[in-house]
């Protein structure tokens, strides 16, 4: 048999297994991207001081879900003996990697990041050119028997002026990036799949845009006989508090990307703030202010009594202080500020962690296991009341989501284990 139908026979020997999964066995990942990183040697030194510490509280394997800059992945690239330096410092700090994070192309954690972090976007080939990088980082990065996942920008930012073609090229990238996955595992017998992420105020940014982008990528990729690649390899990163943000119910999003045959590859779990009853909660806007802040963007979105949607492209203070007569009548206000996941509350703001619990329990039905990741990457510029010891705060987020995702599959976790390792 040639050693391309080996290969494909065994990743769908392997598939078969995993749609009879509840939550994915790997280990629960924390992104990196709360760490800043412009060199390898940044990198290492993030993990020694964080990662590594994390696990000791919560006695568990630990996933670093790595955050690698494009100046960083060049720099892994620039010889062998580098990356395999790199894969062995992680064996030896007992962490493994499934998954990176290859949104950001730049610095994360520059003054200012805001809309930049959505540039290049999918028509840029620098951006095909990085994401392919990554893969053969991951490839080289993944323990025996496991498969990869790489969260990426969706297409582009809604904040910029886009031409007519703009989707087309995005598609003609993808298609060309899932040509390249294909090829990286009969090279290797590694599976890396891309995770495109909606966000707001992104070109995908609902559940319905993603639903109708897939469909144009699919028909695009059979006019060019890839649609194989395509399905096999493109899917998408379910950042829950994105979908939150936008006021989607999270349990029916997940379900009608299923139901519309879009695999999550990965799964944010992430929780944004939200202020109930704004126009009389004036405490809770001005816990709200403090939370504006130069570096991210933090779009804000209000659901007003009779379910109209409003929104804007950041939190401004004006805003918190006063709002105009839609905000002001709003019910509910939601902003894209990644907040500790095992927070309920934060003084008189609330979170969306019930929508964590909701998501997780419908990811739990899915017929395959997505990556899972924690991702609350804004320690740095959480106000200064709400900040605690970095350690101590990823260590509380990563026991409650050991917690919650035992809870909800006890059952099958356990049986979870017997997972075959295809050898490729």
């Amino acid at each position: 048999m040639p050693p391309r139908t080996e290969r494909r026979n065994a990743l769908r020997c392997r598939e078969f297994w995993i749609n009879h999964m509840s939550f994915s066995t790997l280990p629960l990942s924390y992104c990196t991207n709360v760490l800043p990183a412009r060199t390898v040697s940044d990198v290492v030194q993030g993990l020694d001081q964080y990662p590594v510490p994390w696990r000791e509280p919560i006695d568990q394997p630990l996933a670093a879900g790595l955050l690698l800059a494009n100046s960083v992945v060049t720099e892994l690239l620039s010889s062998p003996g580098q990356l395999e330096a790199f894969r062995d410092h992680l064996q030896h700090a007992g962490l493994s990697c499934h998954t990176l994070n290859a949104f950001p192309f730049g610095d994360f954690h520059s003054d200012r990041v805001k809309e930049q972090v959505y540039l290049p976007d999918w028509t840029d080939p620098a951006r095909l050119q990085y994401t392919q990088q990554c893969a053969q980082v991951l490839a080289s990065l993944l323990p025996d028997g496991t498969e990869g996942s790489i969260s990426t920008v969706p297409l582009g930012a809604k904040l910029f002026d886009q031409p007519e073609d703009f989707q087309s090229r995005c598609i003609a990238n993808l298609i060309e990036l899932s040509q390249q996955l294909d090829e990286l595992h009969d090279d290797t017998g590694r599976v890396v799949r891309l995770a495109i992420e909606p966000e707001p105020f992104c070109v995908l940014e609902q559940t319905s845009e993603a639903i109708a982008f897939f469909a144009a990528l699919r028909g695009q990729a059979a006019d060019v006989n890839q649609l194989t690649a395509v399905n096999r390899h493109i899917g998408l990163c379910y950042d829950i508090c994105h979908q939150s943000v936008e006021f989607e119910d999270v349990a029916e999003s997940i379900r009608a990307l299923s139901q519309a045959d879009i695999r999550i590859n990965k799964v944010h779990i992430t929780c944004a703030i939200q202020l109930d009853n704004p126009a009389e909660n004036s405490a809770g806007r001005e816990a709200l202010a403090k939370y504006v802040e130069p570096r991210y963007l933090h779009q804000t979105f209000a659901q007003l009594p009779n379910g109209q949607i409003v929104r804007q492209s950041d939190l401004t203070r004006e805003l918190t202080t006063e709002p105009d007569e839609q905000f002001a009548q709003a019910a509910t206000w939601r902003v894209h500020f990644h907040v500790p996941v095992d927070a309920e509350t934060l003084g008189p703001l609330g979170t969306t962690r019930g929508d964590v619990k909701r998501a997780l329990a419908v990811v739990a039905e899915l017929s395959y296991a997505p990556h899972l990741e924690v991702e609350t990457y804004t320690w740095e510029v959480l106000p200064g009341g709400d900040r605690m010891d970095l350690i101590e705060g990823l260590s509380r987020e990563l026991t409650a989501t050991q917690q919650l995702l035992q809870g909800l599959s006890p059952e099958k976790s356990s049986s979870a284990g017997n997972l075959p390792i295809v050898s490729h």
